[in-house]
């Protein structure tokens, strides 16, 4: 590794926003590869993931909260509080506001939350910028302003990104970079994140188990992982990692929505997620799931520690 310049900058930032802002879509381009979940449904980030964006100038350490929003079950509670003390150490704070929904009442309880963070920069990211045209881009840009004026807020930056069409990614990165403190680099220069290989694995056959019925179950999925070993007696180059998984829902009547007519679901599941799985650890995987039945385990403090919250 290269010794970085006197000017080299390291430290963490996270991207904040009401769910759905967009915020791990434009984590994984930044870093530009998958390592947060993303979905077309509020609320699936559970994780403080990190992603790590090595630049020659910085190394910018991305750490994805959950969506900030008003809490109606313990876990919603629970997931508020690592919200706060995330922010509460990191040194740049990246607001992601959809550029094709008005303000609301959700970024306004986020921006008053930030109002009263005072000593850490602050930057106003207008996301999903290739859903709307120029003019109402101009508004919302406006708006945010605006917005920042109401509250105290000096915005450092105002950016509008589209992490889709990959307009934009690379300023996010440089900008929020050079908001960093000086310093050395805090990971090594191949690393793209410092999540436990199985909780993303879990990440990864949750976001397969989502797909197709969101409207049915949207939060009441959980995997966990019960253990990843190496296959035994295979020879060198054709190693196999066998990968016992067990996916949770709430409700008995939910079990056959995610096996589906004779398995078939899950079948799919099983497929979509070892391909994700083999790409993330580049190595062969036999996935063997079971799903179970966790009774209302969103309100349950003993089933929400055994499931990892």
């Amino acid at each position: 590794m290269n010794a970085p310049s006197s000017s080299y900058r390291s430290g963490f930032a996270c991207f904040v926003g009401r769910p759905n802002a967009g915020k791990s879509t434009l984590t994984n381009a930044l870093v530009g590869t998958k390592v947060a979940i993303t979905s077309d449904r509020p609320q699936t980030t559970r994780h403080t993931v990190r992603g790590i964006v090595h630049r020659p100038d910085a190394q910018l350490v991305l750490v994805d909260t959950p969506g900030l929003h008003k809490p109606r079950t313990l876990l919603g509670e629970r997931l508020n509080d690592l919200v706060r003390s995330t922010w509460a150490e990191v040194d740049v704070i990246g607001f992601c506001l959809p550029a094709d929904q008005k303000l609301g009442p959700g970024d306004k309880f986020i921006a008053k939350e930030l109002a009263g963070i005072k000593k850490t920069p602050k930057v106003a990211i207008v996301t999903k910028t290739d859903l709307v045209d120029s003019k109402r881009l101009a508004e919302q840009l406006i708006a945010v302003h605006q917005l920042g004026a109401e509250l105290g807020i000096e915005w450092a930056e105002i950016i509008p990104v589209s992490a889709v069409g990959d307009k934009q990614v690379e300023l996010v990165g440089e900008l929020i970079s050079k908001l960093l403190p000086e310093g050395m680099p805090l990971y090594p220069d191949g690393d793209l994140t410092d999540e436990p290989e199985q909780i993303m694995v879990a990440e990864l056959i949750r976001e397969a188990a989502l797909e197709g019925v969101r409207d049915e179950l949207p939060h009441s999925l959980a995997v966990v992982v019960e253990e990843m070993l190496p296959r035994e007696g295979r020879p060198a180059d054709r190693p196999l990692l066998d990968i016992h998984a067990n996916v949770y829902i709430e409700r008995q009547s939910q079990k056959a929505i995610v096996i589906g007519a004779k398995g078939a679901r899950l079948k799919h599941v099983g497929t979509t997620a070892r391909k994700h799985i083999e790409a993330l650890l580049g190595t062969p995987v036999f996935l063997d799931l079971h799903v179970k039945v966790a009774k209302d385990w969103q309100r349950d403090p003993k089933q929400l520690r055994k499931l990892g919250f």
